[in-house]
């Protein structure tokens, strides 16, 4: 990790490249990291999948002592203290997902072919604008809380206002550990529900091709993007391209360009190597730098990656470009003029060099001051451990469990893997294992700690980045 400049040298950094650029926009950085799926996938995503969040057992009290048992116990004994606790009464959850309505009657049904007496009322917000961070702030304050329990996106936010602050605490189900190779005690960082990933797409009906990564931020290329104002999550994107892998990455696939190109590039590569040694960049920092600077100087910015996908598979948009959540295919209507074959997945083209998307988590917490402490752990233990919970989810492509079990039995279900068959192909999900390959999907994984670490510096140099206006 690099060290965060003092506030002295980034203040130093702004007013220079403020003078340079003449202003851009401002924003907050957002989103998450990647689960641990198998073993050996443990060892290599789980650090990346939340902060660093040391592990007392000693003298623990209230919801810690709570969250120390249910780490012990089964996905039936927590349902058994869960209807204990919350029979007739009502659970309230929040996320970043209006998919957890659609667990909790499921969970609910779980519990009832343990007791069938059971009964309990939900409500599930979702609240807009990333109010969501607020709102759990204001019910912190509570001596008792109204929410249990939360699923929430934006590891960058969750490090440094959720559990820097102790706001949310972090429980990991003794069954999901054990699938992942590992022990609640020994894991370190958030719970992740799942991945999600954003990859490059491209309307294919015209003569434009795309084959590096570099091409999307090429002379004349303004790909479609929510932009780092509309949703925090591609803020978080661009900041992890400055770690040493993901700029590594960016300078191998810029090495593969023709001299054109790299002609092209070069000029910027050069303007930002004083502000990636003064940022504390590693030896290839610049090459993120750069890549980062033409990106938020080119894109055009929508506002939700719904509205990108409608466009790109239209036969009338050639040659545009986007950065969008790849299960937005699942939703497309074929018509004369619109199909998924309009499009192609960048990263699933022979020969692309390069970053082919980025994948952030929805995580799970209990809130410090839950009302229903037990019956949060086993809603989140049936999420996280069973095809059934996880089905709200599951259900699309481009969402990964990070438990490898419930990953398994969902393509057994689904056959994500083989979705769009011959007539689809860009909807053939190649699932989690081939995205995070490194030399395959190439998935830049948020790292909610690298993200809290340089929102401060690099992500105040994007914020006064020169934005592109289209029509200009």
């Amino acid at each position: 990790m690099r060290k965060i400049l003092s506030t002295i040298l980034t203040v130093s950094i702004l007013a220079t490249t403020l003078a340079g650029c003449g202003g851009g926009s401002t924003t907050q950085a957002t989103t998450a990291a990647a689960p641990a799926e198998t073993k050996a996938a443990a060892e290599t995503q789980a650090p990346a999948a939340g902060g660093t969040e040391e592990k007392k057992t000693e003298n623990l009290t209230g919801i810690d002592a709570i969250i120390a048992e249910a780490q012990t116990m089964s996905l039936e004994e927590l349902a058994k203290k869960a209807i204990e606790e919350s029979n007739g009464k009502t659970f309230y959850g929040v996320g970043n997902s209006s998919r957890g309505k659609s667990a909790l009657p499921v969970f609910i049904e779980y519990l009832k072919t343990i007791d069938p007496s059971y009964n309990m009322e939900f409500e599930w917000q979702q609240p807009k604008n990333n109010k969501i961070f607020e709102q759990l702030t204001s019910d912190s304050l509570k001596s008792e809380g109204t929410f249990a329990m939360t699923l929430i996106q934006d590891g960058n936010q969750i490090q440094s206002k959720m559990v820097d602050t102790d706001i949310l605490k972090t429980f990991v189900p003794l069954d999901w550990a054990k699938a992942n190779g590992t022990t609640p005690d020994d894991y370190t960082g958030f719970l992740p529900l799942q991945t999600l990933n954003k990859v490059f797409m491209y309307n294919c009906t015209g003569s434009a091709e795309f084959k590096n990564c570099w091409d999307f931020v090429y002379e004349g290329s303004h790909p479609l993007f929510m932009g780092v104002d509309s949703e925090i999550v591609g803020k978080n994107f661009l900041m992890m391209l400055t770690e040493d892998k993901y700029a590594d990455w960016l300078k191998a696939a810029y090495d593969k360009l023709d001299d054109t190109k790299k002609a092209y590039f070069e000029p910027t590569i050069q303007s930002v190597q004083a502000d990636a040694a003064d940022l504390g960049l590693g030896a290839n920092g610049a090459y993120a730098l750069a890549w980062i600077k033409l990106w938020v100087g080119n894109y055009n910015e929508q506002t939700d990656d719904g509205p990108i996908c409608n466009t790109l598979v239209d036969a009338s948009a050639k040659d545009q470009s986007g950065l969008l959540v790849y299960s937005k295919l699942r939703s497309v209507e074929e018509s004369a003029t619109v199909s998924v074959n309009n499009i192609k997945v960048a990263a699933y083209e022979d020969g692309y060099t390069g970053i082919g998307g980025y994948g952030y988590c929805h995580y799970l917490f209990l809130t410090k001051n839950s009302p229903l402490p037990w019956t949060a752990c086993a809603f989140i233990a049936y999420m996280t451990c069973t095809e059934e919970g996880f089905d709200a989810w599951g259900k699309d492509m481009g969402g990964y469990s990070a438990n490898p079990e419930v990953s398994k039995a969902v393509e057994e279900k689904y056959h994500h893997s083989t979705g769009g068959g011959d007539e689809f192909p860009a909807k053939n999900d190649r699932g989690y294992d081939w995205w995070t390959g490194e030399g395959e999907g190439e998935l830049v994984l948020e790292d909610p700690a690298y993200c809290s670490e340089v929102s401060f510096s690099v992500g105040s140099w994007i914020d006064v980045l020169d934005r592109y206006t289209p029509g200009q």
